[in-house]
């Protein structure tokens, strides 16, 4: 993996987050971090030319910390709904010896800082999300303020542009540049926002669904989610489950209304995620808020060894806009360290991955439990 970022003057060693990946041919960063360190340089220069004083740059969805570190130089807030990216921004600060004097980290459903004179963002691959982050956005701006945005060239299109317009102002792409392009936005304030976070009927249950903007099957159950929830393990009561990348929780909300002795805990990196599983339960299981816990998290990081009865998973099988397996990997590993002896893990995957000879291999027992054309359920068992 190459972990050295070499850009003009700056010399950076970088990581992805987690450590120790598999795909070798991925890095850190990609043109489209260069485009915006390249900008926001120029127009923080300018702005310390004319002001008489340094800007506070507000950096959104900043995946592994190109941005924070490359523009050290400058005030920093940084915005995120991921775990993980905020994980690797701190961790590649410290191993570019850089100090926090002058740098903040806040999740995605914080308040954004009023005083943001240059707003970067890396545009996410979920549209609800960025209108969610440009809805924000247009209740700090002022029309001075420096708005630019970049991402893939493929990824960049009419309706990425008009999505800037309706909701901040007039927006135009650069030219491609090692197939990225470069957004540059001037804001103009009073513009419609949408409302967040969304709710919907759960089909064939009396349960209303709560949807925070960058979860994902924002207003419908997505088909693995619908597929699981026909499989899900009946022998809970009194037992410790985790719903592991839960989501909006739909599984153990389901679980815990069938059980409501068992105890659940709700965790995901994505911080609108475990929001979302908070508000599902308040909403329609107000009773049994007590026998739930919700936790942002690495996979299972911060659960104990053997603490758990039952695993249930709908595993990711992409990171930002690439897609890879690794983390579904990480999932299985950890969840047969937390798993009790005679413990089960129970998945749904797209029949085309690998996953039952993973858990073949790292249990020494997985069973296939149904199927049908997409999907099948897996359950495997930590026998030691």
């Amino acid at each position: 993996m190459n972990t050295q970022f070499q850009f003009g003057q700056i010399n950076l060693t970088l990581q992805r987050w987690p450590l120790n990946q598999p795909n070798h041919s991925l890095q850190a960063w990609d043109a489209a971090d260069e485009l915006l360190i390249d900008a926001v340089n120029t127009a923080a220069t300018r702005f310390t030319a004319s002001h008489s004083r340094s800007p506070h740059l507000l950096l959104i969805n900043d995946s592994f910390g190109a941005l924070s570190c490359a523009l050290a130089t400058w005030q920093q807030t940084s915005s995120t709904d991921s775990y993980l990216a905020r994980q690797a921004v701190n961790y590649n600060r410290a191993a570019n010896g850089l100090d926090n004097q002058h740098f903040t980290t806040i999740d995605s459903l914080a308040p954004l800082p009023a005083d943001a004179d240059i707003v970067v963002i890396k545009l996410p691959n979920n549209h609800s999300y960025l209108r969610f982050i440009l809805s924000q956005l247009a209740t700090i701006i002022r029309p001075e303020t420096v708005i630019l945005a970049a991402a893939k060239a493929k990824e960049i299109n009419r309706n990425v542009l008009d999505i800037f317009e309706k909701q901040l102002g007039p927006a135009e792409a650069s030219l491609a540049v090692k197939k990225c392009r470069l957004i540059r936005c001037q804001p103009k304030q009073g513009k419609l926002q949408p409302q967040f976070p969304l709710q919907w009927p759960l089909a064939d249950t009396d349960f209303t669904l709560v949807n925070h903007a960058n979860v994902f099957a924002r207003e419908k159950l997505d088909l693995g989610a619908r597929f699981l929830l026909q499989h899900l393990p009946q022998d809970t009561a009194g037992q410790r489950i985790i719903d592991l990348g839960c989501g909006n929780g739909v599984l153990g909300l389901v679980i815990l209304a069938q059980q409501p002795d068992c105890k659940l805990v709700f965790t995901d990196e994505s911080y609108m995620a475990v929001a979302s599983a908070q508000a599902n339960i308040e909403l329609n299981l107000a009773n049994s808020i007590s026998n739930a816990e919700f936790v942002v998290d690495d996979c299972l990081a911060s659960q104990p060894d053997q603490s758990a009865d039952q695993i249930i998973c709908n595993p990711p099988f992409h990171q930002q806009h690439t897609v890879t397996t690794h983390i579904a990997t990480q999932m299985f590993a950890q969840a047969k360290r937390v798993l009790k002896r005679g413990g089960r893990l129970r998945i749904v995957a797209n029949r085309h991955l690998n996953y039952q000879q993973q858990l073949q291999r790292l249990f020494g027992h997985c069973q296939q439990l149904a199927a049908n054309p997409k999907f099948v359920i897996l359950e495997a068992i930590k026998r030691s």
